[in-house]
C-alpha cells in the first residue's frame, strides 16, 4: 500500500468524525426547546469558522515544523473537539450550557481540521512529487466526500438508534485509527525559504479562493439542511441526499482526478461549477424525492472537481516553501463561505423555505464560474495571475 493511498485511507477515517454528526446536529439542536434552525446553522458552521481563522496558523506550521506534525496535531484536536460535542449530550445539565459544550467543541474539530487537512496535502504532495499535485488533491477530496456519502447516513442511523452522545464518542475514536495508519510514513522535511505573509499569500490566489468560496455555498447548504428539507416536503429517507451527493462526488473523482494534471485546472472548474448549479436547481424546485436526489447527484458531480482543479493552479503560482501556506489560504476562502453560509441559510429557511437557498446557492456556483472564465481571459491573455 503507497503512502500516499494510506494518507487517503486515514483521513477518509478521520474525516467521518466531521461527516457523521454534519446531518445529525440541527435535528439535536431543534429538538430543544426554544432553539430555532438558525441556531442549528451556528452549530453547524462555527466548526468552520475556527477553521477559517486557523487556517494561517496551520499552514505555517506545517511549512516549518513537516507536514506529519501538523496532521497528527490535527488528529488530536478532532478526538478532543467529539468529546466535548458528547458532553452536550448530558440531559442532566442546564441547554445553555449544552449548547456551550457543543459550539466549544465544534469550534476544536474546526481547529483540527485545519491541521489535518494541510498535514495530508503537504505530506501527499511530499510523497508524490508536485508534478502529481492535482493528482494529490484529487485523492484526499475523494477520501473526504467518501466519508459524506456513509457518514451520512450512518450518523442518522447511529443517532436514532442510540444517542448523540453515542455517535460522538464513536467519531472520538475515529482519528485514532488514523494515527495508526499513518506512523511510519516517510518523513518529508520542512521546506526552508523565505517567508511571505499570509495576507500576500491570499492576495496572490484571490480569484481562485473566490471560486472555490463559491462553490462551497452549495455544499454547505446541501449539508446542512438536505435532510430537513426531506422531512419538511414529508419525504423519507433525508439522508440519501448526502449519500447520492458523496457517490457522485467519489465516482467523478474517479473519472476525472487526473484531468487536471492533464489539461489545465481552469476548464475542469468552469464545466464542474455550472453541473453543480444545475443540480442545487433541481434540488430546488424538486417535486418529488427521485428529483431532489438527482439534483444532489449532479451538485456532488460538479462539486467533485472545483477543489482540486483549481487548487493545482494555486500550488502553481506560489513557490514550493509557501505550498502549506497557500493551501492553508485556499481552503480558508472555502471555509468562509461554509463558516457563513448555514447560519445564513437557516435564517432564510424561517423566512422563505428551504428551496430559497438551494436556488441562491446556485446562483453562487453561476457567479463562480463567471469568476473562472475571468481567470481563463487572464491566462491567455499571459496575464500574471499572482496580485
Amino acid at each position: 500500500m503507497t503512502g500516499m493511498v494510506r494518507l487517503a485511507i486515514a483521513l477518509f477515517l478521520t474525516y467521518l468524525a466531521v461527516a457523521m454528526p454534519l446531518a445529525v446536529i440541527p435535528p439535536f439542536v431543534t429538538g430543544w426547546p426554544g432553539y430555532s434552525t438558525f441556531l442549528a446553522g451556528v452549530s453547524v458552521g462555527c466548526s468552520f469558522f475556527s477553521t477559517l481563522l486557523t487556517r494561517g496558523r496551520a499552514g505555517r506550521f506545517c511549512d516549518q515544523l513537516g507536514s506529519d506534525r501538523s496532521l497528527h496535531r490535527g488528529l488530536l484536536l478532532y478526538a478532543i473537539g467529539c468529546f466535548l460535542c458528547a458532553l452536550s449530550a448530558v440531559s442532566a445539565l442546564p441547554l445553555t450550557l449544552r449548547f456551550g459544550m457543543l459550539i466549544l467543541g465544534r469550534l476544536t474539530i474546526g481547529v483540527g481540521e485545519s491541521y489535518t487537512m494541510v498535514g495530508v496535502h503537504i505530506w501527499g504532495i511530499g510523497l508524490e512529487g508536485h508534478e502529481r499535485s492535482g493528482r494529490v488533491l484529487s485523492l484526499t477530496g475523494m477520501a473526504m466526500y467518501a466519508a459524506y456519502a456513509v457518514g451520512g447516513p450512518s450518523g442518522l442511523w447511529i443517532y436514532h438508534h442510540w444517542n448523540f452522545a453515542v455517535l460522538m464518542l464513536i467519531c472520538m475514536a475515529l482519528p485514532g485509527l488514523g494515527f495508526i495508519l499513518t506512523r511510519g510514513l516517510r518523513h518529508v522535511p520542512p521546506s526552508q525559504g523565505t517567508r511571505r505573509s499570509f495576507i500576500a499569500i491570499l492576495s496572490a490566489i484571490k480569484w481562485h479562493g473566490a471560486g472555490v468560496a463559491l462553490q462551497g455555498v452549495g455544499f454547505a447548504v446541501l449539508g446542512a439542511y438536505i435532510a430537513l428539507t426531506f422531512h419538511h416536503r414529508h419525504w423519507g429517507h433525508g439522508g440519501l441526499g448526502l449519500t447520492f451527493f458523496g457517490l457522485a462526488f467519489v465516482a467523478n473523482r474517479l473519472l476525472l482526478g487526473a484531468t487536471p494534471d492533464k489539461f489545465g485546472g481552469l476548464p475542469i472548474a468552469l464545466g464542474s461549477l455550472l453541473f453543480e448549479a444545475a443540480g442545487l436547481a433541481c434540488i430546488s424546485v424538486a417535486a418529488t424525492p427521485v428529483i431532489a436526489l438527482f439534483g444532489a447527484a449532479l451538485a456532488g458531480g460538479g462539486c467533485s472537481m472545483v477543489y482540486p482543479a483549481l487548487g493545482r493552479d494555486v500550488v502553481r503560482v506560489v513557490s514550493p516553501d509557501h505550498r502549506a501556506l497557500a493551501l492553508g489560504g485556499f481552503a480558508a476562502f472555502q471555509d468562509v463561505a461554509y463558516a457563513f453560509t448555514a447560519p445564513i441559510a437557516g435564517a432564510l429557511v424561517d423566512g422563505f423555505g428551504y428551496g430559497t437557498v438551494f436556488m441562491l446557492a446556485a446562483f453562487s456556483a453561476v457567479i463562480g464560474a463567471f469568476i473562472v472564465i475571468g481567470l481563463m481571459m487572464r491566462e491567455k491573455s499571459g496575464s500574471s495571475l499572482t496580485a
